[in-house]
């Protein structure tokens, strides 16, 4: 059974985290816990908040650690007494329903050259970012965390980037991932066959559509209407489900670059 995420009022915007060009921002919602807030008015919009879900939610399932996500969601006064105006068309452009990340106060950036990472969590991240094709997680910019002496993968929006170019998706889903060469942990993944073998005994068909169905139908409205949200739901699926099935492309595609670098 996979768990559904809790829904959070945001009650107030506290700083803006500018990193790259989603505008993310540190807030507080009515359970009095800080969040770092990705809007659907930023950047890809919905589809990165789908990313971030769908990654967030099978990394969870994998036993990954990641912060709690939660949806978090914008009245539509919010931000109004905002004095940056970009960060207020930000806002006013996000009303409804976002995605929050629980805020991990003190931690710190992962730095491949001073901090370690074991073997077997190092091929289960790699494993992980083959599968939802995640290509944001390089020696430039990580998006993992270290908090409490532990490691937290965090930011998965830039994953599943067939979705933008829809006409693609079947041919994407059998992708190797060549640009799993580019991940910060590979050199640290000489437990890539194991990793496999245990993700591809957790995960099936039922677990894959049971994640995809908790897609909000308020994040499917797109592309002009043209295609229906059941029907976009039923895309991301048989992405991942052809994914999965044909899992040894993406393992051996990460074996062939790991051994480039030794």
């Amino acid at each position: 059974m996979i768990s559904t995420l809790r829904t959070v009022n945001v009650t107030r915007y506290i700083t803006p985290l500018r990193e790259g060009g989603s505008l993310p921002a540190l807030a507080e919602a009515d359970d009095d816990f800080k969040y770092v807030l990705k809007f659907r008015g930023a950047g890809h919009g919905v589809k990165a908040l789908i990313a971030e879900f769908l990654g967030g939610q099978i990394a969870k399932f994998l036993g990954l650690p990641i912060p709690e996500l939660v949806f978090a969601h914008l009245d539509e006064a919010f931000g109004r007494t905002e004095a940056d105006e970009e960060i207020q068309d930000l806002l006013q452009f996000s009303q409804g329903l976002n995605l929050g990340l629980h805020y991990l106060s003190g931690s710190i950036t992962y730095d491949a050259a001073a901090n370690d990472c074991e073997a077997l969590l190092a091929s289960k991240i790699v494993w992980f970012d083959a599968f939802i094709t995640n290509v944001d997680r390089t020696f430039r910019n990580t998006n993992l965390l270290l908090w409490n002496k532990e490691l937290w993968l965090i930011d998965h929006g830039a994953a599943f980037y067939f979705h933008h170019s829809w006409d693609n998706w079947n041919a994407n889903s059998l992708t190797p991932f060549s640009l799993i060469k580019d991940h910060v942990l590979l050199s640290k993944a000489n437990k890539l066959e194991e990793a496999h073998l245990k993700f591809t005994s957790q995960l099936n068909d039922s677990i894959l559509k049971e994640i995809v169905n908790q897609i909000p139908d308020d994040w499917l409205q797109w592309e002009n209407g043209a295609i229906a949200p059941e029907e976009i739901k039923e895309v991301y699926f048989q992405f991942l489900s052809i994914r999965l099935a044909n899992a040894n492309i993406f393992l051996k595609q990460a074996q062939d670059a790991r051994k480039t670098l030794i």
